[in-house]
């Protein structure tokens, strides 16, 4: 940390830190279309073989599968490659918006995390009523793969869930490269976050929501955990933070099936194609097949 003054605390510096949260906006978001967050979104998503109320699972994937986004993200884009992925091998997806802001369109997962938790209780209930099963696998990236354990812990979520797979999950929050660390020295930043973006103040590591959300352990009983982090994570740092600790816990690390794979934040939870392998693994590890470079292929 470099030495602060009393007269580094200017508009310029300000505006420096102003630019600095810009960037993180930038990291974390992914690519956002104007299909986004409209009353049309799950006939969108529909239409590309996911969010089919329709669909009955299989004997061999008795469990539909829901999508959580990421900070930013919203319940198409963030999936455009791992639902169509799922669908393809026979698996009944869904996905959700959730944590909606007043007056911000196209970008979600910026409201209180326990709201959007509760929002995640809703869609799930649906989409078992829809499917006629009693247990939903749950996959979510970034803030999607951390939310849900909220609902898993204080929402009864652990009856309704048989598995819980994170990629690039902010689990015991983040500094965001260090940058949280600034909001000390510019009075009101934190309460503009809190109060314009409540989710980037949840899940700054040390937030109240942060604590309770840890408080007591990481997991529940009778779900199954897995972690898929990336070294190259750059907005979830340190990136072992994202690793959980408890009974039925795997933590994988990319580059451990694929040393070569250069994926960030974004981009394993979005295109990489490795990633993806493995969450299928975790989905259904009784036929679980290695993960490798090659699986990028398959």
């Amino acid at each position: 940390m470099l030495p602060w003054t009393r007269a580094s605390r200017t508009p310029r510096a300000r505006r420096t830190l102003t630019a600095l949260l810009l960037a993180v906006v930038a990291l974390v978001a992914p690519t956002a279309t104007a299909t986004a967050a409209t009353p049309t979104v799950e006939a969108a998503a529909s239409s590309r073989g996911w969010n089919d109320y329709s669909c009955k699972p299989s004997a061999a994937h008795p469990r539909p599968v829901v999508l959580v986004h990421g900070t930013f993200g919203n319940s198409i884009d963030n999936w455009l490659v791992l639902a169509p992925y799922l669908v393809n091998r026979g698996y009944c997806v869904f996905s959700l918006d959730y944590g909606r802001l007043p007056g911000v369109p196209f970008f979600n997962g910026l409201g209180p995390i326990d709201k959007s938790a509760g929002q995640l209780d809703v869609f799930i209930d649906k989409v078992l009523g829809a499917t006629g099963t009693t247990k939903a696998d749950i996959v979510g990236h970034s803030q999607g793969g951390m939310m849900p354990r909220y609902y898993l812990k204080f929402l009864g979520g652990a009856d309704k869930v048989n598995a819980l797979i994170g990629i690039a999950p902010d689990n015991h929050g983040t500094t965001l490269l260090g940058l949280t660390r600034l909001l000390p020295y510019f009075p009101g930043i934190e309460d503009l976050l809190t109060t314009n973006t409540p989710a980037l103040a949840d899940q700054v590591a040390g937030s109240p929501f942060m604590t309770r959300l840890n408080a007591g352990g990481d997991t529940v009983p009778g779900v199954r955990y897995t972690v898929i982090a990336t070294q190259y994570d750059e907005v979830v740092t340190p990136y072992r933070t994202q690793y959980l600790s408890g009974p039925n816990v795997r933590n994988v690390l990319l580059q451990d099936l694929c040393p070569v794979d250069l994926s960030e934040h974004v981009a394993i939870g979005t295109i990489d194609r490795i990633a993806f392998h493995e969450v299928g693994n975790a989905l259904d590890p009784a036929r679980a097949t290695p993960t490798t470079c090659a699986s990028v292929i398959g």
